[in-house]
């Protein structure tokens, strides 16, 4: 009777033991899950594309159009008469003008950058977001955080192409000073034709 209790006894401790380890094995696989749900939580940001009558632009070389999903680190590209607008929620926007490219980087602590390397670009960061805006130069301007604002880059139009010397530039509606010359010549001789046409009056 004895030896069948001590074999009852160390059976119940064997089953003590057991459940023992199999609760804290789940409790140790239990804790990186929770990390990994941490994780989870933070979404990736990502931009809404929007172009001009549906167009399509360019987006890292693939051909793109409204409704688009753009990424951080997207390279966009627009054409003569192509137009966009990557709004990125509640960090702000960046309209994109014709013949432009520039990459868009942006996350969630806040951050949205527009590189551009050719062309224009608006970018409008809202409050709590710090806008960038970069050339190839350096930095075009940043927007404050603490109110938001609006960046601008573009450069500026080419200007009338100079005129070469001898050609223009002086006289009258800029025509040079020899072409004026004779114009003046010329009105002052048409002003005077009628005189010569006039019947002298024979005195009386």
């Amino acid at each position: 009777m004895t030896t069948t209790r001590s074999k009852i006894k160390a059976t119940i401790v064997v089953l003590l033991v057991y459940s023992i380890l199999q609760i804290g094995v789940q409790l140790a696989f239990a804790q990186p899950s929770a990390s990994v749900t941490k994780v989870a939580v933070q979404q990736q940001v990502v931009g809404r594309l929007t172009t001009t009558n549906n167009q399509p632009v360019t987006v890292n070389g693939l051909s793109a159009s409204s409704g688009a999903a753009i990424v951080s680190g997207a390279t966009i590209e627009t054409k003569a008469g192509e137009f966009a607008t990557v709004d990125v929620g509640s960090l702000g926007r960046v309209e994109i003008g014709e013949n432009t490219k520039v990459v868009l980087t942006f996350d969630a602590n806040g951050q949205l950058k527009a590189a551009v390397e050719t062309g224009c670009v608006n970018l409008t960061g809202k409050k709590g977001t710090t806008g960038e805006v970069t050339s190839p130069s350096g930095t075009v301007g940043t927007t404050n955080p603490a109110t938001g604002g609006v960046v601008t880059m573009c450069p500026p139009p080419p200007g009338p192409p100079p005129v070469p010397p001898g050609e223009g530039g002086g006289g009258l509606f800029g025509l040079g000073t020899a072409a004026t010359v004779a114009i003046a010549i010329g009105g002052g001789l048409a002003a005077l034709t009628p005189l010569f046409f006039q019947d002298n009056p024979s005195p009386s």
